[in-house]
């Protein structure tokens, strides 16, 4: 009996020392950042994400350039061009323009700039409607046909052709046939800003930058040269080298002296020839010319 009360009291003993030994916990540290820290690092984030966004729209977007440049014109209508119409149109009137500074004397470059800037490169109104590449109202004694339109008064009078051609040769023959217009031909002929000039002055236009319009597209597209090719190989070589052929056939035919005469305001055909005792058709002939058209300043070899 003693032996189960001590067993008892044993077991009793062992039983609560387990119950009083201390319980051991082990934890893992965990880092926690603080509020502050928190949203730093949001807003680093953000900021670096806005930054890229920006980056990217910054740089700038490659486009095609655009090389067929459009350009408003005014002068008898508002006209918008590329210059690409521009030079087809030099190209396709260019050979009337130069012709016209071999027989009237004007500057190929300024028939060109002006039939550019008053026909709106043969796009504007007038140009379409009624082949009128000057903007030439009708005036006192044209009998031909005309059109209405509007310009610095209501429905005004102009010209009206059957084709543009004729529009270039009835500006040669406005200029040489009206006496405002007579200080130009004693212009040099390659003088193309003093004939820009010139035009204002005798009131071709009462734009005050007209000129400075005719010598922009002069020098933008170069036309000049088509003055150039005219004084320096076509016009020039081929008078010298008329009257060169002429002194030899007259040398050898004992005959007088070549001599030229320089067309004054006033002179016909009919007047020139009896002054040198000459034929109409003669005179013609040894200048070979076919019409009845004569500019001031315009060299006839004369005997």
């Amino acid at each position: 009996m003693f032996k189960k009360i001590l067993l008892t009291l044993i077991i009793i003993t062992l039983v609560g020392c387990k119950t009083t030994k201390p319980v051991i916990v082990t934890t893992k540290k965990v880092s926690v950042k603080s509020k502050s820290e928190i949203v730093n690092s949001v807003k680093k984030t953000n900021s670096t994400k806005q930054n890229s966004t920006k980056s990217s729209l910054s740089k700038p977007v490659k486009q095609a350039q655009n090389t067929n440049e459009t350009e408003v014109i005014i002068s008898t209508s508002k006209t918008m061009v590329t210059n690409e119409v521009i030079k087809a149109y030099i190209s396709q009137f260019k050979e009337i323009a130069i012709g016209n500074m071999k027989s009237f004397g004007i500057p190929a470059s300024i028939i060109l700039a002006q039939g550019i800037l008053e026909s709106g490169a043969g796009v504007g109104d007038l140009a379409i409607s009624a082949n009128n590449h000057f903007g030439i109202k009708c005036h006192e004694g044209w009998t031909g046909e005309s059109v209405r339109h509007d310009d610095d008064s209501d429905q005004e009078c102009f010209r009206k052709y059957n084709n543009p051609s004729e529009s270039f040769k009835d500006h040669a023959i406005f200029l040489t046939g009206r006496s405002r217009y007579s200080k130009l031909f004693e212009l040099p002929k390659g003088d193309y800003k003093a004939w820009a000039k010139g035009l204002r002055i005798a009131g071709y236009a009462t734009d005050p930058k007209y000129p400075d319009k005719l010598i922009s597209y002069i020098e933008r597209y170069n036309l000049h040269q088509y003055d150039n090719q005219v004084l320096d190989v076509d016009y020039v070589s081929k008078e010298k080298k008329l009257a060169g052929e002429l002194s030899i056939e007259n040398r050898n035919s004992k005959s007088q002296d070549i001599a030229l005469y320089e067309v004054q305001k006033g002179d016909t055909f009919y007047s020139i020839s009896k002054k040198f005792n000459l034929m109409v058709d003669e005179l013609k002939r040894i200048n070979n010319l076919s019409n009845n058209i004569l500019s001031i300043g315009q060299k006839l070899i004369v005997k």
